[in-house]
């Protein structure tokens, strides 16, 4: 419930975010605009999420004679879990990795990559199954993108306050004009500030999918002992995806090896395993 409630509350500084440096950079009408712009932008990614991802990663639909283990995991998690039965992808790579994606429940999608399938013992494969079919149940997808409207509607309106600096600012009789400086400020600190705020979104969605995960297999072992594998492993070769989809993965994609871990999508490895320890499930 503590991650429901962060979710929730995080949101809400987001739409207020929007109000506040909507009303100073853009007015309600810039507002308006920006917030229709990304709303359209996210919710087209939103309806063909599952197409997009998958095809940027060569994942490749596998049948269940290929893989009766992996189905046979999918298929027990998914009846547990009251949802459809996903399709199934495999990834090219040999990096140990797995998400899942869809608008929702009925358009899911799970895939796992070749390395993940050769390191994971049954119990620890299904631990982070779990975790990929809470993200469905829990309908992450539809979460992260509302964040990722509210806080690209505040980008829009960033860049319309560097236009509005460049070009002398909107001028208004009854207030005198927007101040140069505090469109500039705002403009720099704005969409940064509101960034902050949605990879908090994800991380808090990572912490309630681990803990709904280890509820969904009925034992937290597993996940732990595939979170430490899969943490080992991406060190010593990351898999260079792309930032923009690096948060569907159950661990960050990237090399952590410079100053973008300040923007990580994902909470330390450490803390999400101290947090599934002291489960009792």
């Amino acid at each position: 419930m503590s991650n429901i409630f962060k979710t929730g509350l995080l949101l809400a500084v987001l739409t207020a975010m929007l109000v506040v440096f909507g009303g100073a950079i853009g007015g309600q009408q810039g507002m308006i605009v920006a917030f229709v712009l990304a709303g359209v932008m996210n919710f087209a990614s939103y309806w063909f999420s599952d197409k997009i991802v998958l095809a940027a990663y060569g994942a490749r639909p596998i049948e269940e004679a290929q893989a009766p283990r992996l189905y046979a995991v999918v298929r027990r998690l998914a009846i547990r879990a009251g949802i459809p039965m996903p399709r199934v992808y495999l990834l090219p790579t040999d990096t140990p990795n797995a998400f899942a994606t869809g608008r929702n429940p009925q358009h899911a999608a799970v895939a796992v990559t070749e390395g993940i399938m050769r390191i994971l013992d049954e119990d620890e494969l299904e631990g982070v199954l779990a975790h990929e079919l809470s993200h469905v149940a829990n309908r992450d997808v539809l979460i992260s993108t509302i964040a990722a409207t509210l806080a690209g509607a505040i980008t829009y309106l960033a860049h319309m306050a560097q236009w509005a600096a460049i070009f002398g600012g909107r001028r208004d009789d009854e207030e005198g004009g927007t101040n140069p400086i505090a469109a500039i400020l705002l403009a720099v600190l704005a969409p940064l500030a509101a960034m902050l705020v949605q990879m908090a979104v994800s991380r808090a969605r990572e912490y309630q999918a681990d803990a709904s995960g280890a509820r969904l297999a009925g034992k937290t072992g597993g996940l732990i002992n595939a979170l430490g594998k899969l943490q080992v492993a991406n060190q010593v070769a990351p898999m260079g995806a792309s930032p923009a989809t690096a948060h569907l993965f159950i661990v960050n994609p990237l090399s952590g090896q410079s100053l973008m871990k300040l923007f990580a999508t994902h909470p330390p490895l450490e803390e999400r395993i101290a947090r599934l320890q002291a489960m009792r499930v």
